[in-house]
């Protein structure tokens, strides 16, 4: 597997790969797909409440990880995959707001999966695949 190039980024990141065994994303040639990114701090990896807040960190967190894998970041992502505790009116306008934020000059694939439940008592994660041409 020497052609999969694996990243984890500082904090949060470099600890779940060093205690969990997994990483915050690979790199398969000219793409970069990250795992799901909650709401957490990366430094003190507290998760805030609030949905909105937890949305807005794991955007962020989604950026840290693709930038960490030689990529520029929301630009090149094509495809988001976003896992919600409920699926709700509040949830998806976070999104959507986000989005907007994030992507302001393309509209990338999005499928919203409403679950049961998520790891840390996350109301989010968002996994991503982007492409780096």
């Amino acid at each position: 597997m020497s052609h999969l190039q694996y990243f984890a980024y500082e904090g949060f990141g470099q600890r779940v790969k060093r205690d969990t065994h997994y990483s915050q994303a690979v790199r398969i040639g000219d793409k970069i797909e990250c795992s799901g990114q909650g709401g957490w701090d990366p430094t003190t990896e507290a998760i805030p409440p609030d949905v909105a807040a937890q949305t807005d960190q794991a955007f962020a967190n989604v950026e840290r990880a693709l930038r960490d894998a030689g990529g520029t970041g929301w630009a090149q992502v094509y495809k988001v995959r976003a896992y919600c505790v409920p699926l709700d009116a509040e949830v998806s306008e976070a999104l959507v707001r986000s989005l907007r934020k994030y992507c302001p000059g393309h509209e990338p694939l999005l499928t919203g999966v409403g679950v049961a439940g998520l790891a840390f008592g996350m109301r989010v994660e968002v996994e991503v695949e982007a492409h780096l041409g």
